[in-house]
């Protein structure tokens, strides 16, 4: 087990966003404890800006509008300016059916802004490179240092079956050195909406069960906390609004891992015959249909950038895992094209017996570009076509000529290359990863919290099918088979090609996953998006209209702010227009 994370690094709560959160027209200020010079002042935030250690006190109330079915998240900011550490405790009151979860807002170094991103897209100007707010700590009573500022992140969970109306909640904080007591107001209004699952548009993030090892000191499939840590972050991927799980029957890496996440145990007992055991499979796939997944997705059968060479696939050789060809070797290869035959079939066996063939969807190769790279991805989806023509794929791809040909059947572009697909009416989904920067959706580290919760309203307005990412909880290094400290170096030692925060969303907790602000506002986008198809609003709405590109939007939270609310103070008189 790593050594555990200082108390300055500290963070906590889980927010699912289903509301939204204002200001009464004239709000009350912040309460203090103490004289001046010497006091501790409380207020209330949304969950939509970050509580820096420097950012100064604000409001002392809050109006919050949430639908039912869903989850509403907002902040309890506190500033010490004593020269001595204070001890702060935080509950709620008239909440208790809300089922409150209070999490201490932790902080993690981000020692340099996202390159190519103008002042406009950053938050945390004036307060980074520093110290940024991120992982969501369950802590309700914490200990905070002199002249600095922190939060709480407070999550309610609004049952389907609440009555609608304003009822108020109050947040009770304790000054343990004072032995004194402040209560904040927040006025609650639950809409009358209730929030029906999303349909019809997949979510997938691409886990990483070696980080999970590498990070934790765990051994391989053999070791029951490996299935009980890795179990306990998918069921909070799937809380999360992500629906479709990775099964890493292959390893989908470049480089070559003495332990690679290959659940498919492969054999060789004479040279070119394959035997393939699917008892890790299966267990796996058992295993997240239990938490809840019923949509799958599995490995890519191409190397990623170039389709040029085949998946690294190993057999085991007594404790030893070893490819089964030389990395380099062409993926159109008499030795591939054979194995391919004898593993294909056998993966339609599988998925059929399992009842998994339909709900599935596979991949071709990761990230091919133009020119020749169209060219090989034409001739392995050839090879496909003719040894499993029950196989559709799909790819993360940008170039518009795969659309175009058909290549792929669900074609992935970046959110800066959907344009073109949107224009030529080809359906697709979006994804980002380290890129695009600047004015494009995104969400590292300092990209500001409205713009991530904007996402949902993007894929809903501009009709993706579906949205990708890769970085889950991939805490190794980059291309190296070690482990990193996600709680230092939120870029994995590969800053400035990966910006602060693009590699996870979750961090690795003692027991189990910690989340990160960025993962919860971007499930609130996604409930808003639950929201807008609850409500019957269609993407052509002209109070979408502003949401002209995935890099042409509102960005601020009054905009979010009075849109959401529009939305569930009427939902009735909305629906169908």
């Amino acid at each position: 087990m790593r050594k555990w994370v200082p108390q300055m690094f500290l963070a906590a709560t889980m927010l699912v966003g289903a509301g939204v959160a204002g200001r009464a027209e004239e709000a009350s200020t912040a309460k203090s404890v103490g004289n001046e010079g010497a006091k501790v002042s409380f207020w209330l935030e949304t969950s939509l800006k970050r509580i820096f250690t420097n950012t100064a006190p604000g409001a002392g109330d809050l109006q919050l509008i949430a639908a039912r079915n869903g989850k509403i998240a907002f902040q309890v900011g506190f500033r010490n300016e004593r020269t001595q550490p204070v001890h702060i405790e935080c509950k709620l009151e008239g909440a208790d059916d809300l089922k409150p979860q209070v999490r201490f807002v932790g902080l993690v170094p981000m020692p340099h802004f996202t390159p190519g991103t103008p002042r406009s897209d950053l938050e945390g100007l004036g307060s980074l490179p520093g110290l940024v707010p991120d992982p969501l700590w369950p802590l309700s009573n914490v200990e905070i240092g002199p002249m600095e500022s922190r939060s709480f992140w407070v999550t309610l969970n609004v049952p389907a079956d609440v009555t609608p109306g304003p009822r108020e909640v109050k947040v009770q904080l304790s000054l343990a050195e004072d032995k004194a007591k402040v209560e904040l107001p927040v006025a609650l209004e639950i809409s009358s909406l209730v929030i029906k699952p999303r349909r019809d548009f997949p979510v997938i993030h691409w886990w990483r069960g070696e980080a999970t090892w590498d990070y934790y000191k765990t051994g391989m499939f053999e070791d029951e906390r490996w299935w009980k840590l890795t179990r306990d972050q998918l069921k909070n991927m799937l809380d999360h609004g992500s629906d479709v799980v990775y099964v890493p029957v292959f390893f989908n890496r470049r480089e070559t891992f003495k332990h690679p996440c290959q659940l498919l145990i492969v054999k060789e007992p004479k040279p070119g015959v394959y035997e393939f055991d699917w008892t890790l499979v299966k267990r796996f796939s058992d295993m997240v249909k239990e938490i809840g997944f019923t949509q799958f997705e599995w490995s890519h059968l191409w190397i990623y950038w170039g389709v040029e060479n085949p998946m690294r696939i190993y057999k085991k050789e007594g404790d030893q895992y070893v490819m089964l060809w030389e990395p380099t070797i062409s993926g159109f290869s008499d030795t591939y094209v054979n194995f391919l035959k004898q593993f294909l079939p056998e993966f339609k066996k599988f998925l059929t017996e399992e009842k998994m063939l339909e709900t599935s969807y596979f991949h071709l190769s990761d990230e091919p570009g133009p020119g020749q790279h169209v060219q090989n991805y034409r001739r392995a989806r050839q090879i496909l076509r003719e040894i499993a023509p029950w196989m559709k794929v799909m790819d993360a791809l940008s170039d518009i000529e795969y659309g175009k040909e058909g290549l792929t059947d669900i074609p992935i572009p970046l959110v800066s290359a959907a344009q073109a697909y949107i224009d030529a009416k080809i359906p697709h989904w979006v994804y980002y990863c380290c890129g695009p920067t600047g004015p494009w959706l995104n969400r590292f580290m300092d990209t500001p919290l409205s713009k991530i919760r904007m996402s949902g309203w993007l894929f809903y307005r501009h009709e993706a099918k579906g949205f990708l990412h890769w970085g889950f909880n991939y805490w190794d290094k980059m291309e190296r088979e070690e482990a990193g400290d996600p709680f230092h170096d939120g870029s994995n030692a590969s800053y400035p090609g990966i910006p602060f925060g693009d590699p996870f969303v979750i961090y690795p907790g003692p027991d189990g996953p910690i989340d990160s602000i960025r993962w919860e506002v971007f499930a609130e986008s996604l409930q808003d998006y639950a929201i807008l198809q609850t409500a019957g609003i269609a993407p052509s709405d002209s109070m979408l209209a502003e949401l002209k590109s995935y890099a042409d939007f509102p960005k601020d939270p009054e905009w979010l702010g009075k849109t959401l609310r529009k939305v569930l103070k009427s939902p009735e008189g909305v629906a169908g227009r």
